[in-house]
């Protein structure tokens, strides 16, 4: 019964229509949340987790004797991302704009903490810390994000507030100073794979940015002279000289490194069309392949799957870059298209570099197969990427 005031007598009218309102509105995120690269990407996770499993269900020495060890602990993983990527959309990137300062201090201090007595070596790369109970983390994952939201917020304060058309040099000159801090101290772990990384993912968000060509020039030629002083000052270690070794003479096969990527090669090779099947690779089973449910993790697609597989497993990356490259471009304002700029940036060169590599068309880098590989810092940061892809995505203006 309604008062003369026209609201309900109980007095819970105009909460009933504030509580409509928040329901509608929620209900129009989640119409407008980018599906097709949601389900590439759990489709691509899903797959990794089989992949993982089958790659460590008779590693006794890795599993623990348990076969399901790693499968679990992946979808674990997974998971955690998936609740990381909601929390990210529920604050939004415009929200996170605001934060920068603070998550980029934190990303630099865990990446300094490797470089003390609580940062461990794992394959080579002095690169984690060891939390406990068979936990670790690598802080140079995170650090893709807060060099991707730094770089966004610096480069398109003054153009998004309409005081520039493209950022100005000065600003171009800060945003990368911001970026070269966490990258040397990445540098010095080392952790050469994670720092061609980030590179690509600068020159990615300079490129959105609409920066002076003479900035993007310059940076791929201090890239070129920077690689040749690091290789003549002996700044790599041992066994990264001996991968780019390996790369360019695979005969010379120094210190056995050309071992993994003959076997990756091998393993692919057998699976022809169709594959062996699942869990019955000869090279997966024989444990002929290193790391395989890591950086190799490709491999036990392309035996078990075959091209087929293999080949479903790159059509679901080109879905998650081509949908990013659509929220990057529907996109009204500057920070959100060099934040999606910088994401595509990252995942392309990664998925290149990662598969590259089992193909022999690219050096060892020990770089994870986004979303399909091991470990869990990995799946979290492109879980939070894929985040704030939605987050741009519903954000946007309707009729943009």
């Amino acid at each position: 019964m309604a008062g003369t005031n026209g609201f309900s007598v109980s007095g819970y009218g105009p909460r009933r229509r504030g509580l409509w309102s928040q329901l509608s509105a929620r209900d129009s995120m989640v119409r407008r949340l980018d599906w097709p690269l949601l389900f590439s990407a759990i489709a691509l996770s899903f797959v990794g987790s089989l992949l993982v499993w089958s790659a460590t269900r008779g590693r006794t020495e890795l599993n623990q004797g348990d076969p399901y060890y790693f499968l679990f602990r992946h979808a674990l993983n997974t998971g955690i991302g998936f609740a990381l990527m909601i929390g990210t959309i529920w604050l939004g990137h415009r929200t996170l704009r605001g934060a920068v300062p603070v998550l980029y201090g934190l990303s630099v201090v865990l990446v300094l903490l490797v470089l003390t007595p609580l940062g461990a070596t794992i394959n080579g790369a002095h690169a984690w810390i060891v939390i406990g109970g068979g936990f670790s983390l690598q802080p140079s994952e995170f650090v893709k994000i807060t060099i991707i939201l730094g770089m966004a917020m610096m480069l398109a304060a003054r153009v998004d507030a309409g005081d520039q058309v493209h950022p100005d040099h000065r600003t171009v000159a800060k945003s990368l100073g911001l970026a070269v801090l966490p990258i040397a101290i990445v540098m010095l772990m080392p952790d050469l794979g994670s720092v061609m990384v980030m590179a690509v993912i600068v020159l990615g968000v300079l490129l959105a940015s609409g920066a002076s060509n003479r900035w993007i020039l310059g940076l791929i030629g201090a890239g070129v002279i920077g690689g040749v002083l690091v290789t003549a000052l002996g700044l790599l270690d041992e066994y990264q000289i001996n991968r780019f070794a390996a790369f360019a003479n695979p005969e010379l096969d120094p210190a056995g490194v050309g071992y993994n990527t003959n076997q990756a090669r091998i393993a692919i090779g057998s699976g022809g069309l169709t594959g062996t099947g699942l869990f019955k690779g000869s090279q997966t089973t024989g444990q002929f392949v290193p790391e395989q449910q890591t950086d190799f993790v490709f491999t036990v697609a392309g035996e078990e799957l075959g091209f087929l597989g293999a080949g479903l497993i790159l059509l679901l990356l080109g879905i998650v870059l081509w949908r990013a490259c659509r929220i990057a471009r529907e996109t009204t304002e500057l920070y959100g298209t060099i934040v999606a700029a910088g994401i595509i940036a990252w995942f392309a060169f990664q998925s290149f570099e990662n598969v590259g590599m089992t193909l022999g068309i690219m050096p060892v880098a020990g770089l994870p197969l986004p979303f399909v590989s091991y470990g869990g810092t990995s799946m979290f940061a492109v879980w939070i990427a894929i985040g704030l892809l939605q987050s741009i995505r519903v954000q946007r203006p309707i009729t943009a």
